[in-house]
C-alpha cells in the first residue's frame, strides 16, 4: 500500500499555507495548479494539469470502486490519478435553478452548498426530482479558507475511495469561479443529530450511536493505514455525515496533511481546527501526530455518550470544555452513569458503558505515544458492538449529561458545522482558523 501512495503524495502542498482568497490576477501558484478558464473545454485541459501533472479523467460516471487497476486495501482504494468529472459552471448553474434559494443545503467558511441533480451515468445535469441528487459547494469569494482547501480537497478525496469517506463527484473552476461537487448525503451531519433539538429528529439510540463511531473510525483507519498516512486534522462531529440508513461518511479535507516521513513521528504546520477537538500537542508546539486524530476521535466518543457539545460557553465555568470537565469521570465507575445521555437511558448495558467509557479515556490520552492506532480502537468497538448483556436500568442521579440541564439544549445549539452535504440543517457558519 505504502508504494501505491509515494508517487502522488509527494505533490501536496507545503505544511504552512497561508490560506488565500482567490482572485483571477493571482499568480502564486505552481505551474502544476490548474488556470482558470471561461468555457468548460479550456477548463477540462487545465484539470489535466492538476496535482503536479497527475491526469483528472474527465470520463463520465467512473466509479473508483469498480475500477480494476486500484487495489482494494482496508476496506478502500487509493487511485494513481484522480477519477474526477470536470464539470462546466453553466451546468451547475443550471442544475442549481441559479444557485436558488430553495436549493441552498447549508453555509460554512468555504461558501453555500446547494443541491443538484444529475444523470446517474455521465453526471450531466439534470431537472429536479430526476437522475441523482448531489450537493455543490461554491467558494464564497470572501471566504477565509478559499483555494488553498478547495484543492485539498481535490488532492485528497479525489484518490481516496472509502465507504466511510463523503464521495467527491468533480469539482469547477471558471474564472473566479471554484465549486466541488459531492454526493448528497441524506441524513446531514451527526452534529445535528445530536445536539439539535428538532420533533422531526429522533435521538440517536445506542446501538445507532455505536454503529455510527465503529464507520467513523474504519474511515480514519483507512487514512492511516499506509507509509505515507492521511493525518485528516479536523475530525469532529460536523464534519460526520450520515447516509439514509445512517452509515457515517467523513467529509471535509480542507484541513488534511500527508503524514510525516523518513522516519518522523510528526509534521510540523501551523496549528488549524476547532476549539475543543483539538489534540493538546498540537495546540501546545504546532507538532501534528498521525494520533493527533485519535484524540479528536475520543472527543466525538465522549459526545456520543453525553449528548454534549465539545467545547459550549453556555455551560458554568469548569464545564465549557467538555474533556476537561469529564475525562476524570471516565475512570469512575459508580459516577459514569450519571454523565450518559438521558435520551439512552435503559439501551445499553454496564459492560458496554464501561468499556467505550475506557475506550475514550484511552483516545483522550495527553501523550500520544500512549494513545492506541485507530485500528485498534476500531477493534475496542467492534467488540463493544458485540456485548449482548441485559440493558442496564437505574434512575439518573444529578449528574452530568444532557438530560440534567448541563447545556445541550437549545441555549447551546451554536453550531461549528463547515459545510453539510446532506440534509437541510440551519444555516451556520465556522472558519477553519489558526488557533492561537
Amino acid at each position: 500500500m505504502g508504494n501505491c501512495l509515494t508517487s502522488w503524495f509527494s505533490c501536496f502542498h507545503s505544511s504552512n499555507i497561508t490560506p488565500t482568497t482567490f482572485t483571477s490576477s493571482d499568480a502564486n501558484y505552481s505551474s502544476s495548479t490548474p488556470q482558470p478558464t471561461t468555457t468548460a473545454g479550456s477548463t477540462e485541459a487545465a484539470g489535466s494539469q492538476l496535482l503536479s501533472g497527475a491526469t483528472v479523467s474527465t470520463s463520465d460516471g467512473i466509479d473508483p470502486e469498480s475500477d480494476p487497476l486500484s487495489p482494494k486495501v482496508n476496506g478502500g482504494r487509493i487511485l494513481e490519478s484522480p477519477r474526477l468529472k470536470v464539470f462546466a459552471f453553466s451546468d451547475l448553474k443550471s442544475t442549481t435553478r441559479n444557485f436558488k434559494s430553495d436549493t441552498l443545503l447549508g453555509e460554512g467558511g468555504f461558501g453555500k452548498v446547494y443541491r443538484g441533480w444529475v444523470d446517474e451515468r455521465t453526471l450531466a445535469p439534470c431537472k429536479p426530482g430526476t437522475g441523482i441528487a448531489v450537493a455543490i459547494k461554491k467558494l464564497n469569494d470572501e471566504s477565509m479558507q478559499g483555494f488553498e482547501e478547495w484543492q485539498s480537497e481535490i488532492n485528497f478525496l479525489g484518490r481516496l475511495s472509502h465507504p466511510n469517506l463523503v464521495k467527491l463527484l468533480g469539482y469547477c473552476w471558471e474564472d473566479k469561479e471554484l465549486l466541488l461537487v459531492y454526493e448528497f448525503v441524506q441524513k446531514g451531519s451527526l452534529e445535528n443529530h445530536l445536539f439539535r433539538r428538532n420533533a422531526m429528529v429522533e435521538p440517536l439510540p445506542w446501538d445507532l450511536r455505536l454503529r455510527i463511531a465503529i464507520g467513523a473510525a474504519r474511515g480514519l483507519a483507512f487514512l492511516h493505514a499506509s507509509d505515507k498516512q492521511v493525518i485528516y486534522r479536523d475530525f469532529k462531529a460536523s464534519n460526520i455525515l450520515l447516509d439514509g440508513i445512517y452509515n457515517a461518511k467523513i467529509s471535509d479535507f480542507g484541513l488534511a496533511k500527508v503524514g510525516p516521513a523518513g522516519g518522523a513521528s510528526h509534521v510540523t504546520t501551523r496549528i488549524m481546527g476547532t476549539y475543543g477537538y483539538v489534540a493538546p500537542e498540537y495546540i501546545a508546539t504546532g507538532h501534528l501526530y498521525v494520533k493527533s486524530d485519535v484524540y479528536g476521535f475520543g472527543v466525538v466518543l465522549l459526545e456520543l455518550m453525553t449528548g454534549l457539545r465539545a467545547m459550549d460557553k453556555h455551560r458554568p465555568n469548569g464545564q465549557q470544555n467538555l474533556v476537561d470537565w469529564l475525562r476524570p469521570t471516565l475512570s469512575q465507575k459508580r459516577k459514569m452513569k450519571n454523565i450518559m445521555d438521558a435520551r439512552m437511558e435503559g439501551q445499553y448495558s454496564s459492560k458496554a458503558m464501561l468499556q467505550a467509557a475506557q475506550v475514550t479515556l484511552k483516545c483522550l490520552e495527553p501523550d500520544p505515544k500512549s494513545r492506541p492506532s485507530m485500528k485498534e480502537v476500531l477493534d475496542d468497538l467492534v467488540k463493544i458492538q458485540a456485548i449482548k448483556d441485559k440493558p442496564m436500568p437505574f434512575k439518573r442521579g444529578s449528574g452530568s449529561g444532557s438530560g440534567s440541564g448541563s447545556g445541550s439544549g437549545s441555549g447551546s445549539n451554536r453550531s461549528t458545522n463547515t459545510h453539510c452535504l446532506g440534509g437541510r440543517p440551519a444555516l451556520n457558519h465556522h472558519y477553519h482558523t489558526p488557533l492561537q
